[in-house]
């Protein structure tokens, strides 16, 4: 069995912007699948909101992910086949909450997307895609968002926007914001740096 993280013990308080960086293939971004529950650890315990991940069944991670989480990847992971309205709405939707269309046109406005509802994704550029990205994650009101790489195919122009409009809605909704970056201006930027190198916390 290969080892990807050994020994790394921390926690995160509420509202607390946390950066983790390392080089490539230093476990980022299998920490942040094990801290959204999508992998489980071979040993140790990971608590979200209180809950061992581990205790849970499939289902009741996938529900308490849907409650809780917010995800921004690098590659945006819009459905093709849907506009960004649409794309927004979705998780508001699979949550059975009201309003999913209004939540969602108020989020898209946020993001200064007001006039692109009904494109789809092939239609819009980078930067307007992982905006729709953010509205998408931010409609729920997550507890916590999780960002891998959030501007790693961006010019950086377009990431700087998308930075400062993550920072900017995690200081107003008071979401935790927990960053896998290779960037270290924008690790600086969170409250708190966690330097992953082979899969240990330095």
């Amino acid at each position: 069995m290969l080892a990807i993280l050994h020994e790394i013990s921390f926690a995160v308080a509420p509202g607390e912007a946390v950066a983790i960086v390392g080089a490539s293939g230093s476990g980022k971004s299998t920490l942040l699948g094990l801290l959204a529950g999508l992998d489980l650890p071979s040993a140790g315990t990971v608590r979200l909101a209180g809950q061992d991940l581990a205790a849970l069944d499939e289902d009741a991670r996938a529900a308490l992910r849907g409650r809780l989480l917010g995800f921004v990847f690098q590659s945006f992971h819009l459905l093709p086949a849907l506009t960004a309205l649409e794309n927004a709405m979705l998780p508001l939707e699979l949550l059975g909450l009201p309003a999913a269309r209004e939540t969602a046109i108020a989020m898209l406005a946020r993001v200064g997307l007001a006039q692109r509802l009904g494109h789809y994704p092939k239609h819009l550029s980078g930067g307007e895609q992982q905006r729709v990205a953010l509205a998408r994650a931010f409609a729920v009101k997550p507890k916590l968002l999780l960002a891998d790489e959030p501007t790693g195919n961006l010019d950086a122009a377009t990431g700087e926007q998308v930075i400062e409009l993550m920072f900017e809605m995690n200081r107003e909704a008071g979401t935790t914001l927990m960053l896998v970056t290779h960037d270290e201006a924008l690790a600086r930027r969170c409250g708190r740096v966690l330097r992953l190198a082979g899969g240990r916390l330095v």
